[in-house]
């Protein structure tokens, strides 16, 4: 089966259990037509490059899914008719990502950066 990534960009005034709620109901369309989510990663409520429907801000979640391409059509479908919804991206991919998203490795990035490098000071010459 082909391997597909999903975004979405959810309402800033959802609960985040409301966000997981919208994650679970679009997973559950994916299994209900013979494919799986093989991972779901919350990115939290974001700031938005601009306005969308009035909101400065968004929840985004994303989805990687292993599933037949009827299934991707049936969550978009559900997708396109949920008003919770500002955006979403589905991307065919050749394989999944093992481990954190760039998105989420970015944080631990920030932090680590000093770890990496090593600077040597040379006394007076």
């Amino acid at each position: 089966m082909p391997f597909y990534e999903n975004v979405f960009v959810a309402r800033q005034d959802l609960t985040p259990a409301k966000v997981t709620e919208l994650t679970n109901k679009f997973a559950a369309a994916i299994e209900a037509k013979g494919g799986k989510v093989t991972k779901r990663e919350d990115w939290g409520l974001r700031n938005l490059a601009y306005k969308i429907q009035k909101n400065r801000k968004g929840y985004y979640t994303l989805m990687n899914i292993d599933a037949p391409a009827e299934a991707v059509v049936e969550m978009e479908r559900l997708m396109r008719l949920d008003e919770n919804l500002l955006r979403y991206l589905t991307v065919k991919v050749k394989a999944l990502e093992e481990g954190p998203s760039a998105m989420l490795e970015s944080k631990s990035k920030k932090v680590k950066a000093d770890d990496k490098y090593e600077i040597d000071i040379a006394e007076g010459e």
